[in-house]
């Protein structure tokens, strides 16, 4: 397992009852998580105190009670600064577990001695944009919110990033991928993180089991001559990581090159347990 363990501004304290004690910088929050199947007493103070609480509805979502939350804060990594503030379905605006697939890449970016592009797909609030940034990468980001966007391009200010050579684009993930192909570009390195689920502008419905397939196959067409990595995560469970291993594999075994796949984890500090919070595939040259 990849286990992000390189936080300071952010720590799972504890895990039980289908729900996580967090600190998000100076705050505490309670969130549901589906792999906490687990029951264990709840000792840490936290539990009892925290700064808010993200209550699922068995009718399905949910809805935040809120004690001593700001509507805003910020919280870092290394030297990358997210702004968070708490949305629909239990979201924060960060997905922690991710940092390991951030240093991974950056690491790369860094090392391969040369000028590097890196396209972005279904990129969120920006992390992984801002680390192949800060590693010195040109990113085109490409999400189809505008609100996403927006709070991508609000995390990289904060970070210090808004010169950096970053094209933030509102557009459909896969549509903007046919374009590209057309247009004859090509990037050296891709990372996408798509939902499980999702309807388009026109109510076309997204499903990873039968979209994620095509969409490597059609990406593999932007990698340039010299492409250096090929990130892809996901979040459902049906997807395991032996399954994006196969996936990437039978996709880039024209480049060469290696495929590694995994889950990610969170330390649990209460416990010394990993949370495990989706996998991952990675290609590299």
């Amino acid at each position: 397992m990849w286990i992000a363990d390189r936080w300071k501004d952010y720590e799972v304290l504890d895990a039980s009852g289908g729900e996580k004690l967090e600190r998000w910088g100076k705050y505490i929050l309670v969130r549901p998580d589906p792999q906490v199947i687990w029951n264990t007493e709840k000792t840490n103070r936290g539990w009892k105190k925290p700064d808010a609480h993200y209550h699922r509805s068995s009718r399905g979502g949910g809805e935040w009670e809120f004690f001593s939350l700001p509507n805003e804060w910020e919280i870092h990594y290394d030297r990358l600064t997210f702004r968070l503030k708490p949305f629909s379905f239990k979201h924060t605006g960060l997905f922690p577990e991710q940092a390991v697939n951030w240093d991974w890449a950056g690491n790369l970016i860094r090392q391969a001695g040369r000028s590097i592009k890196v396209l972005n797909l279904f990129a969120y609030t920006g992390g992984a944009t801002l680390a192949a940034a800060s590693a010195g990468a040109a990113v085109t980001h490409v999400d189809a919110s505008k609100g996403m966007v927006t709070w991508a391009k609000e995390n990289a200010a904060v970070s210090g990033l808004s010169d950096a050579p970053i094209r933030w684009l509102v557009d459909d993930c896969v549509k903007f991928v046919e374009r590209e192909i057309r247009r004859g570009n090509t990037y050296d390195a891709i990372i996408m993180d798509p939902p499980s689920y999702g309807r388009g502008p026109k109510g076309e419905v997204w499903k990873i089991e039968d979209a994620i397939h095509p969409l490597i196959r059609l990406c593999t067409q932007l990698l340039s001559g010299e492409p250096l990595f090929f990130l892809v995560n996901s979040y459902t469970t049906g997807l395991q990581s032996a399954v994006l291993t196969y996936l990437l594999s039978t996709e880039l075994a024209r480049f060469g090159g290696h495929v590694e796949s995994d889950e990610i984890g969170l330390p649990v500090t209460e416990s010394g347990l990993i949370l495990p919070c989706g996998a991952s595939g990675r290609w590299t040259r």
